[in-house]
Order: C-alpha cells, then sequence, then structure tokens
C-alpha cells in the first residue's frame, strides 16, 4: 500500500497533473507527470473506470498499479506527480503486462519532464 505522504487525493491535482503534464501510453496504462517544486515527495493516483470491468477487476487493477508505482517510486521518490489512468485492456492483463507498461510509461515521462525543465532553464523552447 502507498503511504498517505505518496497519493495524489485532491481533485485539482489531478486535473492540474492531466491538463499540464508529459504524457504516455501503452496498451493497458496511460500515465501523466508534472514535475513538483521545493523537493517535495512524488505522489501517485490513479484512475480505473467502469469500462476497465466489474468492480473485482477494478480493484485488482488499482492494486497491482499500486504495487507497481510502489516499485518505481524508489528509483523516484523525490519531485514527481503521477497520475495513472487505466485503460479498459489493463482489465484481462496479467500483472507483469501491467508493471512493464507502468515503468515504461514513467521512463518516457521522467524523460520528457527532464528534457522540459532543461529547456526551461536554458532559456529555450523544448
Amino acid at each position: 500500500m502507498l503511504p498517505v505522504i505518496n497519493r495524489v487525493r485532491a481533485a485539482g491535482d489531478f486535473s492540474h497533473t492531466v491538463r499540464s503534464g508529459a504524457r504516455a501510453g501503452r496498451r493497458n496504462v496511460l500515465l501523466y507527470g508534472v514535475l513538483t517544486s521545493g523537493g517535495s515527495p512524488s505522489r501517485v493516483g490513479f484512475i480505473v473506470g467502469k469500462n476497465v470491468g466489474n468492480a473485482v477487476a477494478r480493484n485488482l487493477v488499482k492494486r497491482r498499479l499500486r504495487y507497481a508505482a510502489l516499485e518505481q517510486l524508489r528509483a523516484h521518490p523525490y519531485g514527481y506527480d503521477l497520475v495513472v489512468r487505466a485503460l479498459p485492456a489493463a482489465g484481462t492483463s496479467d500483472w507483469q503486462s501491467l508493471r512493464h507498461e507502468f515503468a515504461g510509461c514513467l521512463g518516457t515521462v521522467v524523460r520528457k519532464l527532464e528534457r522540459t525543465d532543461r529547456a526551461d532553464r536554458e532559456g529555450g523552447v523544448s
């Protein structure tokens, strides 16, 4: 389970991350991310809609994604707000593919955010 300090909980934080963040997608997940200021702990929020499946399937997907996020937070403990949207295919996906796709999306989002941040600091446009 994710510690409370590592959870995106407010609707405004979800909206800000989805609307203004970098994005990466795969077959099962879509991940949005923004850089946070002041060295605050990385936080993760999840969106798992009814199109993923019934309540049992949705909760299973959420548990798997939470665990994948916990593993990845060890590599990126500070500076990111992430929102993970489970796509309909996630309901029938196995653990390894969810984990692999989450890690791939996170790597892409982190690269995009670092590139944008570096360009902003240098005064250029990405």
